[in-house]
């Protein structure tokens, strides 16, 4: 096990009571709670939002672009595992980033990461109000909106226990559907539907595009973002130092081997996917195609499950990044850094549904090419933080250790760096100017840097 150093890090134990929980946050959550809830912010029938776009980027080739992704995710994973064990605490990649290279920076870290978090909820609302218009389309879609927002926020103001009790739910009735909808495919395929037959043309054909699979891949990171979402709840795991780094590997893993099962048999069945009709909501007419319509009408059932289950995990993910933010100083923390009785940012769950509540005003496009430029910072920061923590902190020498801390860390910021510059250029002049709009708040709260930033409380030793 890595050492630290004694005179940079004061000895203690995570999962002892410490000034962290004498801030409010309750230890309540198990293993199983927390790999739920990542399913749940994942959603796993999310998986086919994107597919008939990417398939349409990359000329039939969406599993590809998968396990392209899937690379950067994992190695990210691994640094993100080994950051939790360092700084069990709430804030994510604004923690590790503040503790292990720079506070300041690591509020612009925060500060783009937040337009994620802020945004997601607001595009599960819109995914809610798409979804169920098209099913009743007598209902005004802004009904479906504020009715999900406030199942969302009902749920996350009683408690996060309550909360996670529920997405073990919501997370099975998707697995059902999702098996469903994979079986059915499977026999379409064998029976020789639409001239499918089972080959790897979806991971390899001749005169294949790297750059479209990028692409492809740089859309398919959102798939993955509940792993990042459950480091937010390190200060309510009961077992934050074990079952953190845990579940970040087994919500990888499930997650990454669902969606590239699942996208593999879609293009089988479909490697021309402009053949269904409507590329956007190709998933929903795949369901009608091999099931009818019995099937698709479960397979939007199914889908408004997940922006249940989604649209909770995603408002307590930002509630707590922002409550992470606030405790710190880096936001007014009168307002964010502040705790009901039962333990809930409150404020910041209210602040989040109002904001989501601006979906009524937008569409889907605009907001969903925004969601992967902060996550690519993050990911990014992550693993700079894990090579900073080995310089500055681990004691421990060995090629084991090079390899964890500084080897694939260091591969794992150059993928996301690829995939950071394979967004569109819209998300990043818009990104850009969040970034930018961040440095100015930074400069105004710090007097250019004057102001002397938090106190760091350095890593917690590992034992």
């Amino acid at each position: 096990m890595s050492q630290l150093d004694p005179a940079i890090s004061p000895a203690r134990s995570a999962e002892a009571p410490s000034d962290l929980q004498a801030a409010g946050l309750r230890r309540s959550l198990t293993l199983r709670h927390i790999v739920f809830l990542g399913l749940a912010y994942m959603a796993p029938l999310a998986v086919f939002d994107t597919f008939g776009i990417v398939a349409d980027i990359t000329h039939g080739h969406v599993p590809l672009s998968y396990l392209l992704v899937l690379v950067a995710v994992l190695i990210t994973a691994l640094s993100y595992a080994k950051m939790v064990r360092f700084y069990p605490r709430a804030g994510s990649a604004y923690t590790y980033t503040r503790e292990a290279i720079n506070p300041h920076l690591g509020f612009l870290v925060g500060w783009a990461a937040t337009l994620d978090y802020l945004l997601l909820p607001m595009i599960n609302a819109l995914l809610s109000a798409i979804y169920m218009t098209a099913a009743f389309p007598e209902v005004p879609s802004w009904v479906w909106i504020l009715s999900t927002i406030v199942v969302c926020t009902a749920l996350n103001l009683i408690g996060v226990r309550i909360a996670a009790k529920v997405n073990v739910i919501l997370v099975v009735i998707q697995v059902v559907v999702a098996v469903a909808f994979v079986a059915l495919t499977i026999k379409n395929i064998v029976e020789g539907a639409n001239g499918a037959h089972f080959s790897m043309t979806p991971f390899f054909s001749p005169g294949i595009d790297a750059g479209a699979i990028a692409s492809g891949a740089a859309i398919l990171a959102l798939s993955f973002l509940g792993f990042d979402a459950v480091s937010t709840l390190a200060e309510e795991a009961e077992h934050p130092r074990r079952d953190i780094p845990r579940a970040i590997l087994i919500i990888v893993g499930v997650a990454g081997l669902f969606f590239v099962s699942v996208t593999y048999v879609m293009q089988v069945l479909f490697p021309d996917v402009t053949k269904v009709g409507n590329i956007v909501g190709a998933s929903p007419e795949i369901a009608k195609y091999i099931g009818g319509a019995a099937f698709q009408a479960l397979f939007i059932g199914g889908y408004m499950v997940a922006v249940l289950g989604c649209g909770i995990t995603q408002q307590m993910s930002a509630a707590r990044l922002l409550f992470a933010m606030g405790r710190d100083g880096a936001l007014p923390r009168r307002f964010f850094g502040r705790l009901n009785k039962a333990g809930v940012p409150a404020g910041n769950v209210l602040l989040i549904a109002a904001l989501a509540c601006s979906a009524v005003f937008l569409d889907l496009s605009r907001a969903a090419s925004l969601i992967n430029f902060g996550a690519f910072v993050a990911f990014v920061f992550v693993n700079l933080s894990v090579m900073f923590t080995y310089v500055r902190f681990v004691k421990e020498r060995g090629w084991r250790q090079a390899l964890g801390f500084v080897v694939l860390p260091a591969l794992g910021v150059a993928v996301n760096v690829a995939l950071w510059f394979s967004l569109e250029p819209s998300a990043m002049v818009v990104g850009g100017v969040w970034v930018a709009l961040g440095l100015g708040y930074l400069l105004w709260r710090t007097r250019l840097f004057r102001v002397a930033p938090p106190a760091l409380s350095g890593p917690v030793e590992e034992r």
